[in-house]
């Protein structure tokens, strides 16, 4: 009786280094996932490359496996604009200093009055 001969890249997959590295690509995915659902934006994107190579002497066939993962720079912190002034820095806009002129005194009641 003779050995069913494979020939699906998916039954190959399964049977790589006793089933390890699909279990790999299976962590791989679950982090891509979880760092994904994690973003602040809720956007961004993950890829996971797997490279196959197949090397053939004789009559055998070596298979050897990789998986990458890389995931999205790291936003946790966002930029946060400065403007220079005197030889330091501001967070005002220098063009933008009068535009909002505020009263530092309290509401009258007569300015709630109505009638």
């Amino acid at each position: 009786m003779s050995a069913r001969p494979i020939r699906r890249i998916a039954d190959v997959l399964g049977l790589l280094n006793r089933g390890r590295f699909v279990e790999k690509c299976d962590e791989h995915l679950a982090k891509a996932i979880e760092t994904l659902e994690a973003l602040p934006d809720e956007k961004g994107t993950a890829t996971i490359t797997i490279e196959i190579k197949v090397a053939y002497q004789g009559g055998r066939v070596d298979i050897r496996p990789a998986v990458k993962l890389k995931l999205p720079d790291d936003k946790a912190f966002t930029e946060t604009p400065f403007w220079t002034a005197e030889g330091g820095l501001s967070v005002q806009h220098p063009s933008q200093t009068d535009m909002f002129v505020r009263d530092a005194a309290p509401p009258r009641e007569r300015d709630f009055e109505t009638g």
